[in-house]
């Protein structure tokens, strides 16, 4: 597995100084070890054969790690699978009309295309706008499926981004609604155009910031599963920059474990 380690001081809400850095560099990555810590859960690593059956043999998983962040990234899908599975999306999603969000006192169209699945009774609210799931359809059956394989843990809702080009994007924001199972992770999976992603820390945002951390910028790959680990939504706010050399569509899974409220 390859770690990626972040470099650089900030003070923790606890007072204790941390660990960050600029971006993760390829040349900052290094073998390692699975790594766990009390009261998180590891993540389990696939079989031989599984990974054998799934593509993945050449494909590690990478670990980006820094103060209060913890996030596992892999290519699931080689280029074949994941192409047909983008055309899938393509032909199958249903995507909600005419959707706002609440943002800064002020109701906003949403600059994407977007539309929830999940299980029967779930209701997911943020930026106070309630949003009902449509039922599975089989396309998000076997892109949940190969996620729950991969990393053990289990989703009954997903949330769908349809960017058309590099104008479409999504505001900082963290994932902490109060329908998340608690220190449940968050699997963003990404079919289409490469975007970036960037990650930005909540005591480094904004003229009084406290505590001075670049930004971590990733770039999710077609095919490529993003695990977003706790505590990273408590910290860190995450975003897709508009990218108006990005003239291609990407559609972008975020698989969730939600309560019944």
């Amino acid at each position: 597995m390859d770690k990626f380690l972040v470099r650089g001081t900030c003070k923790s809400p606890a007072g204790q100084e941390g660990r960050a850095s600029p971006e993760p560099k390829a040349e900052d990555t290094a073998s390692c070890a699975e790594e766990g810590s009390s009261g998180e859960e590891k993540r389990p690593r696939l079989e031989a054969s599984h990974q054998e059956d799934l593509g993945l043999k050449c494909a590690p998983w990478k670990q980006i790690r820094a103060e209060g962040l913890s996030c596992d990234y892999i290519i699931l899908f080689g280029r074949s699978e994941a192409d047909r599975i983008f055309q899938e999306l393509e032909k199958e999603v249903e995507y909600s009309e005419g959707a706002k969000l609440h943002i800064f006192g002020k109701w906003h169209n949403i600059p994407r295309k977007q539309v929830t699945y999940g299980d029967a009774g779930l209701t997911y609210t943020y930026s106070g706008t309630t949003f009902t799931p449509k039922p599975w359809i089989p396309v998000l059956d076997r892109i949940r499926d190969r996620i729950q394989l991969a990393t053990g843990h289990t989703f009954n809702f997903v949330l769908i981004n349809r960017y058309k080009d590099g104008h479409d994007h999504m505001g900082e924001h963290r994932d902490d609604e109060r329908e998340l199972v608690p220190r449940s992770p968050i699997a963003s999976t990404s079919f289409g155009a490469c975007r970036d992603f960037v990650f930005r820390h909540g005591a480094s945002r904004g003229k009084g910031a406290s505590c001075h951390l670049s930004p971590i910028r990733l770039q999710l790959e077609h095919g490529s599963l993003l695990m977003m680990n706790y505590p990273t939504n408590r910290y860190w706010y995450h975003s897709v920059p508009s990218r108006k050399k990005v003239l291609a569509p990407r559609i972008n899974l975020t698989f969730r474990k939600v309560m019944v409220l």
